[in-house]
C-alpha cells in the first residue's frame, strides 16, 4: 500500500479536505486491512507519479492537529485517477489456473500437531530464561 496515495485519498473524502491525525490513522488501518484490491490500486496510482512527495510538493498542509489536502493535491489526485481510464485493462487469470498452482493444504490433524509442537518448543525456550532471571 502506498502511504502518500492513501493519505491523499483519505483527505479528499473529508469535508473541506481536513482530517485530524486520529481519523487519518483509523482510516489508514481500515484500508490497510481491506485486502489486496486497495494495495493494488494504490500501487497503480503511485506508478503514474513515481516522484510523489506530498509535503515538499505542496499537496498536503499540516494544520493544527491534522492534515489538509490542497487544491494542488486534489488536482494531482484527479490526474492520477483520470489516467487510470487510459491504461489498458489488466488481464485476469482464470480461477482453474490459480487452483492448479496452489499446493493442497496438509490435513488438519498434521497442521494441529505441528502447531502444538511449535508452541511446546517456544515454551521450552522460555523456561530456561525464566530460571536464570529468578
Amino acid at each position: 500500500m502506498n502511504f502518500q496515495i492513501t493519505v491523499l485519498k483519505i483527505l479528499v473524502s473529508y469535508p473541506g479536505g481536513f482530517a485530524v491525525m486520529d481519523d487519518i490513522k483509523r482510516d489508514m488501518a481500515t484500508l490497510a486491512t481491506s485486502g489486496r484490491d486497495w494495495a493494488d490500486r494504490t500501487k497503480r496510482l503511485a506508478a503514474r507519479v513515481p516522484d510523489l512527495d506530498m509535503f515538499s510538493q505542496g499537496l498536503v498542509d499540516r494544520e493544527s492537529g491534522g492534515w489538509k489536502i490542497t487544491a494542488r493535491g486534489r488536482a494531482v489526485l484527479e490526474i492520477m485517477e483520470a489516467r487510470a481510464g487510459i491504461d489498458p485493462p489488466i488481464e485476469t487469470v482464470p480461477p482453474e489456473t490459480v487452483d492448479a498452482a496452489v499446493p493442497p493444504l496438509p490435513p488438519l490433524v498434521e497442521r494441529a500437531k505441528r502447531r502444538r509442537e511449535r508452541r511446546e518448543r517456544r515454551r521450552e525456550g522460555r523456561e530456561p530464561a525464566r530460571a536464570t532471571a529468578s
